[in-house]
């Protein structure tokens, strides 16, 4: 970092030649007063200058004080020479504090002096100063138009020191417009003349600025020669400020490399050639502190870094460096940030932003908002991050700062990736691409490219990540980047194995281990071979990838590299299991394990205690099986509490599925083996943990307020306790890799004693609130519970858990439970598919016995006989979350004959079997809300609408507005035009007429809007139905939701999306909750997810009973259905599940309506009683 800016130090040298070089006035032609005067006001400069060189705030506005009274003497006493040098003086005084307006009035006063004394040189430095000037204020046209004034007259009058800095000020305009080869050219320009000139400052500080440069085109080495160059010089005059200046260039470059061992070693060299200094430059000093500061970030020391940091910034206060001193609250924050404080992170960022704003400095005041949104996007408050984001993005684009715009692009397209809005992404990272190229910044060009690569492999698009991939290899190969070469090669390769294109794998896989043997890294040539084993795994060739894994598992074990060591070893591990070498296996994987206790990697040491328990089950060895992968769900459940924010909670979540899927499948492989010792039934509560397990986490990842009544203080700790466990976690996993024992010792102790707060935080929590602990902390039902607090006699629960390689389907009465093996749940899915297909087809939708009858066999034909005309109460999983129940065949149904199953059972779904239980819990003894009926229904969702009668000159820039894209995206995902439904409110109107008017509401048009459906008064009524629009997004529940009116009367936009995370926020303690135009598609299966994204959103709302439909129908057999269906239950007092069955039959026995496409979506989830 540079205390000043070039600018500043070349027009301040410039100034100081220029007024040596003026001749003096002849004071012998003036009056004896005037003598005393000229004396008077050359004193007055001395002691300005005197002032000026203390460098305080104070001392500077006394100087000024100096200035302008020499400056009211020279007019005084007609010395126009005089006059203007003190002029530049004012102007240089004000240039130096930042206020550039006030600078340029003294300079162009100045400069008409000049001319009228036809001084030329004089004239072409006030050229000079006016164009720093107007560069700081950024106004680079007029800047430029200036500085060329100058250097055409510095070079008549061959002053090339003068022209030199004038070629500098040229080469940092178009620097900062990243034309950087331009600005080189300039940079070569003024470096020539100061070799010929011998001017030993000018090309230590043009050498300087060339280094940095090349450091921003990506050419390190380039970079290192000038700023080596710049040192000798430095060391030949024996200048030892100066080589602490060059060496902080030189550390800086080392760190930006990683090469921080160099960097250290640069940085122990300035503290000893400070202290050779009698009067240490307290800005340089303070430069020095913020380096040692960044080695103390880089090595996770970030106690030491902050002592550092607040010495550099102490030293700036002092000096009133107030542009440096917030680049140091920028470090700062940034430290917090990784300490898990986002408070003081925050306060830090917004105290540089007041600094940076006083300095009218446009481009950090920028920086700096962008830190800010990175910071609320950290705390999941998406909103708040876009907005600063814009607000940077505005800043930029008035002041034409492209390097800036297109890193704050990049910033906004990584938080789209992390929402998984993949397209709005990509469009993003393409605009920063396109800024970049202008610049010509092949290094962030080769970046970006490859960031496009990350997010269509996250996007399942392999295809499209090769392209991106293969573009930024060609700009790192034309860089010599070789670390960002191997980077992008490790990318490739996963694209190729998502394609199972394992020869280009293989291939790129050599190539990366050739460039690491180029690269001379043991640790690339290590991580090259591992790679080369795993592909080599996933291909099948076991032999060989034995080898390769044995060989870079020999030289991370030589590396000392902990964690490289038991990732090649766990690589083994499968290898050997592949092999059905079950021992060698088991070993590998207990050496693995031993390693990842030593890194205290208990996230690692679950996944390999799973591993150990596929070879035991594998070797039909099922009670060792049992043993670890017990193990492993117990150091899950461990984990869990310190596993907060959204990124560590899902990958949680997915390991925590697939361990779940194995452990029901070992308890059911040995319930069959011995069906006497109640395995089933164990097997049966595991899939439940799951589910709860699945449900929570749906709660976390939509933001739920599920703590009200509990004291602000007691969240707010949690709020802090949870970052600073996440930051802990983050920490733990750099340092896992780095093998430092000691480090990672001292680590764990800290957050033990995190956890241990954490846990007696959550205990008063607990204690403060009964409700937050059942939400929170659900325990699952065992099998004796669900059968003596959930069932009947007349009930059967019949719960499903798919898995890769089979199935399994519980039938559990009131006094039995009985398991069965279903097919894997590919064949399943298949056969949901074309179930789907018919149901929803116009053609086929007529006959759905063929593909009802195949579906039927596979999931209800082995319980038929228990089912009898029991109510049945269905727990889906996966793809089975997508059909009806209600729809599928009666299991006894003659040959080619369809009877719906609705027709002799009642249908319930959940989410799971526990969930009832916390409903219950919830529900017990609570009164009735006191009205009947509130019904939302036809919203205008188009400004076409003819409802609509003011239309608004221009729309708002929805891109500012996070909720109107995620509803944009979320009707693009599902496929989704909101058209009017004209049914709905026919639909809606017969429906309130069967409730007296007193004991209803109606929400219908611009009122049926999501300031009416979140307002308290909804929770008066005991029926909620929203007529309207509905999203359910299987692959990003977040997103799922309501779509009420999208504009007012005036036809204003307004946020008529009435998310998932706003449904867990309402009081709505209905007694059930009908959703009757909902609209989903079977996208990619999330386990837990889905389908029940809504209706888990209202039944924490309040409601124990959710009505939703499996696909849009025609608006006009919706309103045939809901008709019959409040019939039945206002009019003739049946419950909402016997309402609905019998709705649904009598549909089916109608001609017009006979095809289950018409009454079969709509399905019942939650209580029944």
């Amino acid at each position: 970092m540079m205390l000043l800016s070039e600018s500043i130090g070349m027009t301040a040298r410039a100034i100081n030649l220029e007024i040596a070089q003026k001749p003096t006035t002849n004071s012998q032609n003036l009056s004896p007063a005037q003598q005393r005067a000229y004396a008077q006001a050359k004193q007055l400069l001395q002691t300005a200058n005197q002032l000026l060189q203390q460098g305080t705030p104070a001392s500077r506005q006394q100087a000024l004080a100096k200035y302008l009274e020499a400056l009211k003497i020279w007019r005084e006493i007609g010395d126009s020479s005089q006059e203007a040098t003190t002029l530049l003086s004012i102007g240089t005084l004000y240039y130096f504090q930042g206020d550039n307006s006030k600078a340029l009035e003294y300079f162009n006063q100045g400069l008409s002096i000049r001319r009228q004394l036809k001084d030329r040189l004089g004239e072409a430095v006030m050229l000079q100063s006016i164009a720093g000037a107007y560069y700081n204020l950024e106004e680079k046209l007029k800047a430029l138009e200036y500085y060329n004034q100058a250097l055409s007259i510095f070079q008549a009058e061959k002053q090339s020191y003068f022209a030199a800095g004038v070629l500098i000020g040229i080469g940092r305009i178009y620097f900062t417009s990243g034309e950087t080869q331009k600005a080189l050219d300039f940079y070569n320009q003024a470096l020539n003349l100061q070799r010929a000139s011998q001017d030993l400052d000018g090309q230590v500080n043009t050498l300087e600025t060339i280094g940095r440069a090349y450091s921003q085109l990506g050419e390190p080495q380039k970079a290192l020669t000038a700023l080596n160059q710049a040192l000798e010089i430095q060391r030949t005059r024996k200048n030892i400020a100066g080589q602490v200046d060059t060496l902080t260039n030189i550390a800086t470059l080392y760190s930006s490399l990683g090469d921080n061992q160099r960097a250290r070693e640069t940085l122990n060299q300035i503290l000893e050639l400070q202290k050779q200094l009698s009067q240490p430059d307290p800005n340089r000093q303070a430069i020095t502190y913020m380096g040692i500061g960044v080695t103390y970030v880089v090595a996770n020391d970030y106690q030491k870094a902050l002592e550092y940091y607040n010495q550099a910034r102490s030293l700036f206060q002092k000096s009133g460096s107030a542009s440096a001193e917030a680049e140091v609250l920028i470090q700062i924050s940034f430290v917090y940030d990784e300490l898990g404080q986002q408070q003081k992170a925050l306060s830090a960022l917004n105290q540089a932003l007041t600094l940076q704003r006083a300095q009218k400095n446009r481009s950090r005041e920028a920086f700096t908002l962008g830190n800010i949104g990175d910071i609320y996007a950290s705390f999941g408050n998406y909103q708040q991050a876009l907005d600063f984001y814009n607000q940077a993005l505005a800043l930029q684009r008035q002041s034409k700062e492209f390097s800036g715009e297109a890193a704050t692009l990049t910033s906004l397209a990584q938080l789209y990736e992390f929402l998984g809005d993949y397209q709005l992404s990509v469009d993003t990272y393409n605009q920063a691409l396109d800024k970049f190229r202008k610049i010509g910044d092949r290094s962030q060009e080769a970046k970006i490219l490859d960031h496009i690569g990350n997010v269509y492999r996250s996007a399942s698009k392999p295809e499209k990540a090769l392209d991106y991939y293969n573009q930024a290899l060609q700009l790192w190969r034309k860089q010599g980047a070789l670390f960002q070469e191997f980077a992008t090669l490790t990318g490739l390769i996963r694209a190729y194995e998502s394609l199972k294109d394992y020869p280009k794998a293989l291939d790129t896989a050599n190539q990366a281990l050739t460039l690491a043997k180029k690269q001379q890294s043991t640790f690339s040539e290590a991580s090259a071979l591992g790679l080369l084993g795993r592909v080599y795994l996933a291909a099948g060739d076991y032999q060989k990838s034995l080898d390769f894994s044995q060989q870079a598992n020999s030289k991370f074990r030589a590396l000392g590299l902990l964690s490289g060591e038991a990732n090649t070893l766990r690589n083994l591990g499968k290898v050997y299991n592949a092999l059905k070498q079950y021992q060698q296996a088991i070993e590998n994987y207990n050496q693995e394990l031993t390693l990842l206790r030593q890194l205290g990697d208990r996230t690692a040491e679950a996944e390999t205690l799973y591993n150990m328990a596929v070879s035991e089950r594998d070797r039909n060895n099922l009670e060792a099986a049992r043993n670890q992968i017990e193990s492993t769900i117990k150091i899950v459940e461990d984990i869990r509490t310190r596993v907060t924010s959204q990124d560590l909670r899902t990958s949680y979540f997915a390991s925590v599925q697939k361990y779940y899927e194995f452990y029901v499948d070992l308890l059911m492989r040995s319930h069959k083996q011995q069906p006497s010792k109640g395995d089933d039934a164990l097997a049966l509560q595991a899939s439940e943990r799951a589910r709860a397990r699945s449900l929570l986490d749906l709660l976390a990842e939509a933001n739920a307020d599920i703590r009200e009544g509990i004291d602000p203080k007691l969240l707010e700790s949690e709020r802090s306790l949870q970052k600073q466990l996440d930051a802990q976690e983050k920490l733990s996993l750099k340092l896992s890799s780095s093998g430092n024992k000691t480090e990672i010792q001292k680590l764990e102790q800290q957050t033990q004693a995190l956890l241990e707060q954490y846990r007696q935080l959550q205990a008063k929590i607990r204690a403060t609130s009964p409700r937050y602990a059942a939400l929170t902390q659900p325990q699952t039902l065992s099998l004796k519970q669900i059968q003596q607090q959930i069932l009947d006699d007349n009930t059967l629960l019949l719960e499903y858990a798919l898995g890769e390689e089979r199935s399994y389907l519980w039938a559990v009465s009131k006094n039995s439970i009985t398991s069965y093996e279903l097919p894997k749940r590919a064949e399943i899915a298949a056969a949901v598919q074309e179930f789907r297909k018919v149901l929803i087809s116009p053609i086929q939708r007529t006959s759905p016995a063929a593909a009802a009858t195949p579906l039927t066999q596979m999931i209800l034909a082995p319980v038929a006989q228990q089912l009898g005309q029991r109510r049945l109460v269905i727990v889906a999983d996966g793809a089975l979350q997508y059909i009806p129940f209600a729809a599928l065949n009666t299991p006894s149904a003659k040959t080619n004959s369809y009877e719906p199953l609705a027709v002799n059972h009642e249908i319930i779904t959940l989410p799971s079997a526990s969930t009832l239980g916390v409903l219950r819990q919830e529900t017990t003894g609570r009164k009735p809300a006191p009205k009947a009926l509130a019904v939302i229904a036809d919203p205008i969702f188009s400004l076409n609408d003819e409802r609509v009668k003011v239309k608004p000159p221009t729309q708002a820039n929805s891109n500012q507005n996070l909720d109107l894209q995620q509803l944009s995206r979320s009707a693009r995902e599902a496929s989704i035009a909101f058209d009017r439904l004209p049914f709905t409110r026919q639909e809606a109107d017969t429906i309130l007429s069967l409730v007296p008017a007193k004991e209803r509401k109606q929400a219908y048009d611009f009122a049926a809007n999501r300031s009416v459906a979140t307002n308290a008064q909804l929770s008066q009524y005991r029926i909620i139905h929203f007529a309207t629009h509905g999203i359910l997004n299987s692959q990003n529940p977040e997103l799922s939701g309501v779509v009420l009116s999208l504009f007012d009367e005036t036809g204003k936009p307004q946020n008529g999306f009435l998310r998932l995370h706003d449904i867990f926020n309402l009081k709505l303690p209905a007694e059930l909750v009908v959703l009757s135009a909902c609209e989903t598609g079977l996208g990619e299966e999330v386990k837990g997810e889905g389908l029940i994204g809504l209706t888990r959103g209202f039944m924490y709302a309040g409601s124990p009973r959710v009505l939703v439909s499996l696909w849009g129908v025609d608006d006009r057999g919706t309103s045939e259905l809901m008709k019959k269906f409040y019939s039945k239950m206002l009019q003739q007092g049946l419950k909402p599940a016997a309402a609905l069955r019998a709705a649904q039959v009598e549909m089916w026995r109608n001609p017009d309506y006979s095809a289950p496409y018409f009454w079969a979506p709509f399905t019942l989830q939650g209580e029944w009683r």
